[in-house]
């Protein structure tokens, strides 16, 4: 009997091309996103599909133009596609009329979209030289920030005199199941810790000082029973900081609040060798945007010195999440392959010896067929 495809049988259907959209961004943004564009294209026509692209102008120099960080429906459509692909943004001198840094779109895109999970891998590659006495297969986890709530729920909301300020860190339940859900199943799909092989997720907090790191906790308990397979542990966020230096080959995937993660992820990216190694990837149940963790450097724009690591990584993520794993393996792959054959170098600072261009040129040349 023929099967589908097969003669006699319905042809299968094509899959649909990758609807993805491109946010430039500013300063060094716009060529680490044409250089993550080069690698998109090229690992497409080995890996035989199709996309297309839609360019969105927002962040700090369309602030500067238009006096909106975000275009009028941006929102729509981001969240309509499959997955937007985010370069720095960010430029010193474009301020609001208080003072504040104007153009920024952190806070728009991750309430606006609910992408509650910031999702940073951590991972020290051959031929990189991290803060530590680690070497490269020692330092491979994940970190999973909450990512809508948390003390920053406080931006722009908090109280304040000439005297004194506050701001309140709220946690929900909902917020904390959700993204500690979201933490065990990226467990169930790893390989484990590099020092043990064990799938296992650390709960970080200051529960023992705090109500609101208490729920965190409690909720994360709750949740654990869901996942027997997965083991846990818990951790208290300054000895987190301690063991992320000291014994980091013994994590898996790390989970906590929105604040906690902001510091502990820039500790870790320490570790792995600087924020142009390290990859991110803002996801929520109906959009997903993935950028670098860095700023968008505006003292050396323009000058082919950026590393586009981070940006190409960050590709690799969204391929995942758009379900192109075997594409998001490949970028992966590329990337270890090009550094281990030094077919790139990166300078003390972290930026590529021989500038922007040699590294995209070196990571497409590694992504081969196989």
């Amino acid at each position: 009997m023929s099967g589908p495809g097969e003669a006699g049988g319905p042809p299968e259907a094509a899959p649909s091309p990758l609807d993805l959209v491109v946010i430039p961004g500013d300063g060094i943004g716009p060529e680490l996103v044409d250089s993550a564009l080069q690698v998109l294209a090229r690992v497409a026509a080995l890996d035989g599909f199709e996309y297309r692209l839609t360019t969105v102008d927002a962040g700090a120099t369309a602030y500067r133009r238009t006096g909106r960080a975000l275009p009028d429906g941006a929102l729509e459509r981001l969240r309509a596609a499959d997955g937007v692909l985010k370069g720095p943004v960010g430029l010193p001198d474009v301020r609001h009329p208080d003072g504040t840094e104007a153009g920024l779109l952190g806070g728009l895109l991750r309430t606006g979209l609910d992408t509650f999970a910031n999702v940073r891998p951590m991972r020290l590659l051959p031929g990189v030289t991290g803060a530590t006495r680690h070497g490269p297969g020692e330092i491979d986890y994940v970190v999973v920030r909450e990512n809508t709530e948390g003390l920053y729920l406080s931006r722009g909301a908090g109280a304040a005199t000439p005297h004194a300020a506050s701001d309140q860190l709220m946690v929900t339940r909902v917020g904390t199941e959700r993204v500690v859900r979201y933490a065990f199943e990226l467990a169930r799909g790893r390989m484990g810790a590099a020092a043990d092989g064990a799938r296992r997720v650390t709960c970080v907090d200051k529960s023992n000082v705090l109500r609101s790191y208490a729920l965190f906790r409690r909720v994360f308990d709750e949740v654990a029973r869901d996942y027997p397979d997965i083991g846990t542990e818990h951790l208290y966020a300054d000895a987190a900081a301690h063991e992320l230096v000291a014994r980091p080959q013994t994590f898996d995937v790390l989970v906590m609040e929105n604040f906690l993660g902001d510091i502990l992820s820039d500790l870790g990216a320490a570790t792995v060798g600087g924020l142009g190694m390290c990859g991110s990837l803002n996801a929520g149940t109906d959009a997903a945007y993935a950028e670098p963790v860095h700023g968008s450097a505006p003292d050396i724009a323009g000058r082919g010195l950026a590393n586009p690591v981070s940006q190409i990584l960050s590709l690799a993520l969204l391929l995942d999440h758009a379900g192109r794993t075997s594409a998001g393996d490949r970028v992966r792959g590329a990337v270890e392959s090009a550094l281990s054959r030094g077919d790139f170098e990166l300078g003390e600072r972290g930026q590529p010896v021989r500038g922007t261009q040699s590294v995209t040129a070196a990571v497409c040349e590694n992504l081969r067929p196989g």
